[in-house]
């Protein structure tokens, strides 16, 4: 069952600056648990893709560029698909995220935890049903197996869920504030972060979970000395605190990947510890700020999506 909500840019900065007061105070607490974060940096240029057009044509495997916006989902995928838009991360997906119309997902159909009805804890938005995961789909090969190849995948679904969420925001054409273009940004980084850390609340397909756990599989395998048993898998496998670690450590490249597409005059908004007024400067949606402008990954979803 759906709950239609009516979709509007970011109008209520109280209640969203009490969200980034609670992220901020619990990713200082995990800035002091964390540890052996070194082996776990990602760089992008040392990515590669399985792409089945290249290897077709002679090539083995396709390397990533050193900049994120210069990634393209016509090479820079492991999707086994042609060269058409099947290879999308956005295939399938609603390009229109912000219409009156769309709805929202309430039942245990969309929201794990849920009882059968509407009335559950939390409703999914529609940028999360229709999020430009596909590529993640396709993680579990043989080519995906350290944490270089892991960001340069959430890189592709960061890249593009930025240019659909960009493209389609209402104040995208605003000669005025265009905040709200960065807080939705913001609100779909932290629901990439959830998805990375294994607690995503949504139900969607499962081959984007069995994937991530068999990649971090693999790059816990890859780990040297102490952190190989720090990072130990739990009994099923999920690698919970590896995961966690690896999306601290490599959130602001994600951070630099969804803001590619964002407007120049954007600027990401917050209230600071002390109540003051933070404004980003430093590229569009504070896309060059030495640290990521928002704590919203910190958040829990169930309260990012009540909000």
């Amino acid at each position: 069952m759906t709950g239609k909500r009516k979709v509007s840019t970011e109008n209520k900065l109280s209640a969203r600056g009490v969200l980034e007061e609670i992220g901020r105070t619990i990713k200082i607490k995990t800035e002091k648990e964390s540890k052996h974060e070194r082996q776990l940096k990602g760089k992008l240029s040392n990515a590669k893709f399985a792409d089945r057009l290249y290897k077709e044509s002679g090539g083995d495997l396709r390397s990533a560029p050193s900049d994120a916006c210069s990634l393209t989902y016509k090479f820079h995928t492991n999707i086994t698909t042609d060269g058409g838009d099947g290879r999308h991360p956005c295939y399938g997906r609603q390009k229109n995220r912000f219409s009156e119309s769309q709805e929202y997902g309430c039942s245990n159909v969309y929201i794990k935890g849920n009882e059968n009805n509407s009335n559950g804890t939390a409703c999914v938005p529609p940028r999360r049903r229709h999020m430009c995961d596909q590529n993640l789909e396709f993680l579990d090969n043989p080519h995906t197996d350290d944490t270089d190849d892991l960001l340069g995948n959430v890189l592709v679904t960061a890249k593009y869920e930025g240019n659909y969420t960009v493209n389609d925001h209402p104040d995208k054409k605003n000669n005025g504030n265009k905040s709200g273009i960065c807080t939705s940004l913001a609100r779909s980084f932290a629901d990439i972060g959830d998805i990375v850390r294994g607690r995503d609340m949504f139900k969607s397909n499962e081959k984007v979970e069995i994937g991530l756990k068999k990649v971090f599989k693999k790059i816990h395998g890859k780990l040297n000395g102490a952190a190989k048993s720090y990072y130990d898998a739990d009994e099923k496998g999920n690698y919970y605190k590896l995961r966690e670690d690896w999306w601290k450590v490599n959130r602001d490249q994600v951070w630099e990947a969804i803001t590619c597409e964002a407007p120049g005059d954007a600027h990401y908004f917050r209230k600071g510890p002390d109540g003051s007024d933070v404004f980003s400067n430093s590229g569009p949606c504070g896309r060059k700020e030495l640290t990521v402008p928002t704590y919203l990954d910190y958040v829990p979803q169930f309260l990012r999506w009540f909000e």
